[in-house]
């Protein structure tokens, strides 16, 4: 039986603060990569690093993103995405969205889910 979720975790809950993102490396469908984990209070959404604009990283420095009030901005070119959809709201790439990437919280831990 294949489990459903990963058990190695990406990160923990409390590593990340709260209304904020960290960069974690992962291995998604056999590649590695570089993913931005957004924790809203006891939930995580993960994303791709990558702006769907100009295929650039989200942060300003490595690991490192600018988020406000739910809001991340993508420091390359000021591309506003909402945190909880990963739409694009404002910038090069309106109408647009950062690729998620399923997650699970378990036992306080942030981890690949394949739902």
């Amino acid at each position: 039986m294949t489990p459903t979720i990963e058990t190695t975790p990406l990160c923990l809950l409390a590593d990340i603060p709260d209304g904020n993102a960290i960069e974690v490396e992962a291995l998604v469908k056999g590649e590695r990569e570089s993913l931005m984990v957004y924790r809203q209070g006891d939930e995580a959404r993960a994303y791709f690093n990558v702006c769907p604009h100009a295929g650039r990283r989200l942060d300003y420095v490595p690991g490192k993103f600018l988020v406000r009030a739910g809001q991340i901005i993508c420091a390359a070119h000021g591309a506003t995405f909402t945190a909880e959809s990963g739409d694009c709201t404002a910038g090069p790439c309106r109408g647009d969205r950062l690729r998620s990437v399923p997650v699970a919280v378990v036992d306080g831990a942030v981890r690949l889910s394949d739902t």
